[in-house]
């Protein structure tokens, strides 16, 4: 007899449930599953890899959901799967497997999606071996290091046909989502700047050797990074610095805060298949503010006054400035409390990004910030960069995807990756 696996099972079930009415749910307490109350072949078994600190919201909240079953922690720090591996004790009831090697969790058949949360020089590669070996993805932002990865994930994804979440989940709240939807319409007419506050990091430091403590697999941590002396700083989780100061394993404010904020810009403006095509780092020729431009004039500053707001739009006819906390201003100011028209354009609704993935896993639909538009933005942040990096502006074809006039700047579309971790594809 042929061999249903886990992930068929679940396809199966789908399937019947579409088209008959579905048996009545065991109880959690038949299960010996504490608040879980979906029978058991209707759950979404999943990994979480890099346990850290981004991971403890997307731990929790999967440890919360009724049909998503917590069955695989994967770190390279043992202190990390231990914490991690308490609280899916004392929320689900029993333990789950731990692996210092993702590989090792992804050759499981009866995991049906992974989410990465690691630190964003391991976004690609093991996103891109979760799908290849069959699994979801719910990938942190930016989705990659550099772009000529986020051109593989994008690749991969349709390949394998894989539903893929970036974790831009701005664009999952209703006042980001109202302010899009007014510039997108044309509510403050032409658009010619956009203001974006990144903050900064302080400068990277050569931080002194320190000796590599017990439980934690430093070389695995580095993976493709350039190889470095082990301090406690380089590779703290830290949204005030940590590995997030360092160039090696990301792109600073431009993929930090960039990745949420450049996403949103090009949201707003209905860019999410293009990109901007010309870069300026600041302090270039007196400079006061790096900026971008897309291929109509638009303006997008960062740093420039945003009246109090994460990012600002400025039309011709009126401005739209948003923040989180469902912070929403307008001018005029009664324009925030338009009521769309029926021939206006309406925007994804989603009011619970991790959510949105868990539906698209059931539907096989595209989510919210699927990988196409994960790339794009990515992109962005690393053009940012690569100009930051250089001192000197870039041009960017978003057709052709690549850096032109300036071969020096188009080898950062890429990163040498150490031994042995060549690999990315």
């Amino acid at each position: 007899m042929k061999k249903i696996s886990r992930r068929n099972a679940l396809k199966q079930s789908l399937a019947a449930a579409a088209a008959i009415s579905l048996p009545t749910i065991a109880p959690s307490r038949a299960l010996g599953l504490k608040g879980k109350n979906s029978a058991p072949n209707s759950r979404i078994n999943l990994g979480l890899v890099g346990n850290g600190k981004i991971m403890h919201g997307h731990r929790n909240y999967h440890l919360g959901a009724d049909d998503v079953q917590v069955v695989a922690l994967s770190d390279v720090k043992t202190w990390e799967l231990e914490r991690a591996q308490a609280e899916v004790k004392n929320i689900q009831g029993e333990a789950c497997p731990t692996y210092e090697f993702y590989e090792d969790m992804l050759a499981r058949d009866d995991i049906d999606a992974v989410v990465v949360g690691t630190p964003d020089h391991w976004h690609a590669k093991i996103s891109i071996d979760a799908m290849k070996s069959g699994k979801d993805v719910y990938v942190e932002k930016p989705m990659t290091l550099t772009i000529e990865e986020g051109k593989i994930m994008r690749d991969v994804c349709r390949r394998y046909g894989r539903v893929l979440q970036v974790g831009s989940q701005q664009r999952s709240n209703r006042a980001f989502r109202k302010a899009a939807e007014l510039v997108r319409n044309g509510y403050i007419g032409q658009v010619h700047t956009v203001a974006v506050r990144l903050g900064n990091f302080p400068p990277p430091t050569q931080y002194p050797a320190e000796p590599i403590p017990e439980g934690l697999n430093y070389d695995r941590w580095l993976g493709p990074a350039p190889l470095e002396p082990y301090n406690e700083l380089r590779i703290k989780g830290d949204y005030g610095g940590g590995w997030r100061r360092f160039w090696d394993y990301g792109s600073r404010k431009n993929g930090d805060w960039g990745a949420h904020h450049y996403d949103i810009v090009q949201w707003a403006l209905g860019r999410d298949e293009t990109g901007p095509v010309h870069f300026v780092p600041k302090g270039y020729k007196g400079e006061p503010y790096q900026y971008y431009l897309y291929e109509d004039g638009t303006k997008i500053i960062r740093g420039y006054d945003g009246r109090g707001h994460m990012i600002r739009f400025m039309g011709e006819e009126g401005e739209v400035r948003v923040s989180r906390g469902n912070k929403l201003d307008t001018e005029p100011a009664s324009l925030k409390n338009t009521v769309l028209k029926t021939t206006d354009r309406r925007l994804y609704q989603s009011e619970d990004h991790r959510r949105d993935w868990l539906d698209g896993i059931r539907s096989r639909n595209q989510t919210i910030c699927h990988v196409g538009i994960g790339h794009r933005t990515a992109t962005i942040c690393h053009l940012a960069g690569i100009s930051e990096r250089l001192g000197r502006p870039i041009d960017w074809d978003p057709k052709a995807e690549r850096i032109v006039g300036d071969p020096q700047a188009a080898k950062w579309q890429t990163r040498p990756r150490r031994a042995p971790y060549h690999s990315i594809g």
